[in-house]
């Protein structure tokens, strides 16, 4: 007697491609300031600052160029915290105690990125006139 299949067919991709997935769909347009406060010597010190690596990526940042990204190294066993300021005036606090990479990335496109003002996509007509007007010049 053989036991049906259960599962997936194809392996995930992994943690680092899962990540990676997540930041294409990242927005910082509606970011003033981000702010990654962490303990270098506290145990989870590592999520901090693997988000701010991932976050200062140069796609990330073009995406809102006026963003500032700012770290404070603290010596005092407190929790990481990354403080999110928006431009609307409000904040939003996520404490990494518990946290991976991953799931904070998954927050910050879930509350922050829809936050984000649509791009108009214009489309400009171009004739064959207008072209070999464009091309005796």
């Amino acid at each position: 007697m053989s036991l049906p299949f259960s599962g997936t067919k194809s392996k995930s991709a992994g943690l680092v491609s899962a990540i990676r997935k997540q930041t294409l769909l990242l927005n910082l347009k509606p970011v003033k300031k981000v702010s990654v406060k962490f303990d270098p010597f506290s145990q989870n010190a590592a999520t901090a600052r693997n988000f701010m690596y991932y976050l200062l990526s140069p796609k990330i940042i073009k995406t809102n160029p006026l963003c500032l990204v700012r770290n404070e190294v603290v010596n005092d066993r407190s929790e990481s915290t990354i403080d999110v300021s928006l431009v609307n005036g409000e904040s939003v606090l996520f404490k990494c105690q518990n946290l991976t990479v991953l799931e904070i990335f998954q927050q910050f496109n879930k509350h922050i990125t829809p936050l984000a003002p649509k791009e108009e996509v214009t489309e400009i007509l171009v004739t064959k006139t207008d072209k070999k007007k464009g091309g005796k010049r």
